[in-house]
């Protein structure tokens, strides 16, 4: 019998959307201010996925420019209605403070490959934005409803308004469906339709410890909805020892064999108390089956996701492994990369300058929400290496280089290759914790004689050391263990939701022109892809 193990899209994956078109699955997760936005994978079997499209590739569809950390492209849904994929997701232009601000887009392709159509805005007043295809053709928009008065609850239910396609605007009157249980923090709306009942699936709890999964139906579309009188359907938050945690915002799907089956987003964090999870939100499956009453429930019993899960009886179809080095000698940045809030553009990278090699050209900090020039992909593994190869002239201490592994603007370790009046080019760690900058100054390395620069990033656990290197062959930590905690969504109360980064870029603070030159990125896993056990401290 075929497993599925969990979770199946490791590291940075939240928010997961899950439909079925044929014999095909695809799953859109969250991109927030990383860009190109929406990453959709794609599988055959619901066990092995691959990365096949990302859905706004272009400025002309979003600007992130200026967006807060964590803001920005906020739980995407996709669907598939007559030939047509639709894809929903919110713009979060703010999200600290009592008001947030949210642009609801859609935007439509008749292939997951796109091109996706420009971004239609159809409202704000919420987030988690879902379509509904009803089967009598009509489409009905879902969201939470944010309410910032004061005396009033935040998160005050489920909405719902017809959508017109043929003007691509919603019409008719707002219905309220769902005040959601007491727990509260009822967000991540998703609608379904089986035999005589509309189901209602939401997120509960908040994100954090006590997220949840909760299922309600009714006869009616509008309601009302009656809670599932055993919700939740998913939780962990009644053991906080268990290896996957914080499960919740559900999406269902049908297989092919009439099967059900629930994507969510979970994290695996530190086995100790702390609770930082580096890797970020990630993505899991649980199998699901129906009562007799028409309730939904986990196949394998109890409300807590199975680290590991029957997968249904369908052919298996695993994808070519990813090679661990990118020797950069393609015309094309490629699927594995990100960036920050902005397109890959030839002003600031290029893959074509210098055949095998990429180019980067130094502009703002690594503190900046609006250009900075890094080309970054998720850490997905506790135990990991990561490297490249460096040419880089710095003229000043505004010009750095090097390679990064980041959280957000407040929280980042750099190594990186700068300028020094007194001592020439020199090499060291600076890093930024909570937003207070500091240097490793005492194992800063003075470089001046070296050609080129081969830069490292080891992390085992909590432990991450950066190693440096003139030739490839003779490796210098340039650095104590430090932290690799700090790099997690909960680091400092932030409530962040991106998980780690690791990647190069380059800094000109002055001028903004100066250029470095990467011949290769490494990312190496040192375990087995997925690892249920969290690990242990570093030490």
């Amino acid at each position: 019998m075929n497993k599925i193990v969990n979770p199946v899209l490791v590291g940075f994956h939240p928010d997961p959307s899950l439909i079925r078109v044929g014999d095909d699955y695809y799953m859109a997760t969250s991109t927030f201010e990383w860009f190109p936005g929406v990453e959709i994978h794609h599988s055959r079997d619901l066990i092995h996925w691959r990365l096949t499209a990302r859905a706004l590739t272009e400025s002309s569809q979003v600007n992130l420019r200026g967006n807060v950390a964590s803001g920005s492209i906020w739980a995407p849904a996709i669907s598939y209605d007559d030939g047509l994929f639709y894809l929903l997701f919110t713009d979060v232009k703010s999200r600290s403070r009592v008001y947030k601000d949210l642009h609801n887009y859609i935007i439509c392709s008749k292939s997951i490959e796109g091109p996706w159509s420009q971004p239609v805005r159809l409202n704000g007043s919420g987030f988690d934005p879902f379509l509904f295809h009803d089967d009598d053709g009509r489409k009905w928009l879902l969201n939470m409803r944010w309410d910032f008065r004061k005396n009033h609850n935040n998160f005050s239910g489920i909405i719902m308004q017809e959508y017109d396609a043929k003007s691509q605007s919603l019409i008719g009157p707002i219905h309220e469906i769902y005040k959601g249980t007491p727990v509260g923090v009822t967000e991540g709306p998703q609608l379904y339709k089986r035999g005589a009942f509309y189901y209602l699936l939401t997120a509960e709890g908040g994100t954090g410890v006590q997220h949840m999964v909760t299922l309600a139906r009714s006869r009616n579309l509008t309601g009302p909805y009656e809670t599932d009188p055993h919700f939740p359907l998913m939780t962990t938050a009644h053991d906080p020892t268990y290896p996957l945690q914080q499960a919740g915002h559900g999406t269902l799907v049908e297989t092919q064999h009439g099967e059900w089956y629930m994507a969510h987003l979970c994290t695996r964090p530190f086995s100790d108390t702390s609770l930082m999870n580096p890797l970020g939100r990630e993505t899991a499956i649980q199998k699901c089956i129906w009562t007799e009453d028409g309730w939904l429930r986990l196949s394998h019993g109890g409300k807590l996701p199975a680290l590991e899960t029957e997968a249904p009886n369908l052919p298996s179809h695993p994808f070519p492994a990813e090679e661990p080095r990118d020797h950069f000698d393609r015309e094309d940045i490629g699927f594995a990369y990100q960036s920050l809030r902005v397109p890959f553009d030839p002003s600031w990278v290029s893959l074509t300058d210098r055949p095998g090699f990429l180019r980067l050209r130094g502009r703002e900090s690594l503190a900046s929400l609006h250009d900075q020039s890094m080309v970054a992909r998720p850490i997905q593994h506790f135990h990991c290496s990561v490297e490249t190869c460096m040419e880089f002239k710095p003229e000043s201490f505004y010009e750095m280089a090097g390679l990064v592994c980041y959280y957000d603007d407040g929280d980042y370790y750099y190594l990186r290759v700068t300028g020094d009046e007194i001592r020439g080019v020199t090499l060291g760690v600076i890093l930024s914790k909570a937003g207070k900058y500091d240097e490793i100054s005492t194992m800063q390395l003075s470089v001046v004689n070296w050609k080129q620069y081969y830069l490292k990033a080891v992390i085992h656990g909590r432990d991450l050391i950066f190693y440096a290197s003139p030739d490839g062959q003779e490796w210098t930590a340039v650095c104590n263990p430090q932290d690799f905690g700090t790099l997690s969504d909960e680091y400092g109360g932030k409530l962040g939701f991106t998980g780690a980064f690791v990647g190069i870029c380059v800094q000109d603070l002055d001028r903004q022109s100066k250029e470095a030159w990467f011949d290769y990125f490494e990312y190496l896993p040192l375990e087995s892809l997925v690892d249920h056990t969290s690990p242990q401290k570093g030490k």
